[in-house]
């Protein structure tokens, strides 16, 4: 379970920066500007939110102990 919300947390954050760096929001890099990474980005944002969503509603099920 918490291998999933930390793969889900790195995706996010990976995916807001290549989103960022993909429509030039944040520059320094070979991916500024490039559009390939800001679809890249949102994919892997997607996925991100997906795992931390399945993780979540898994926690609000399982039964207290």
């Amino acid at each position: 379970m918490r291998i999933r919300l930390v793969i889900g947390s790195v995706l996010c954050l990976i995916g807001v920066l290549w989103l960022g760096q993909g429509v030039g929001l944040i520059g320094g890099s070979f991916m500024t500007g490039e559009v390939i990474w800001a679809v890249i980005g949102a994919i892997a944002l997607l996925f991100g939110v997906a795992l931390l969503s399945g993780t979540r509603r898994r926690l609000d099920h399982e039964p207290d102990d």
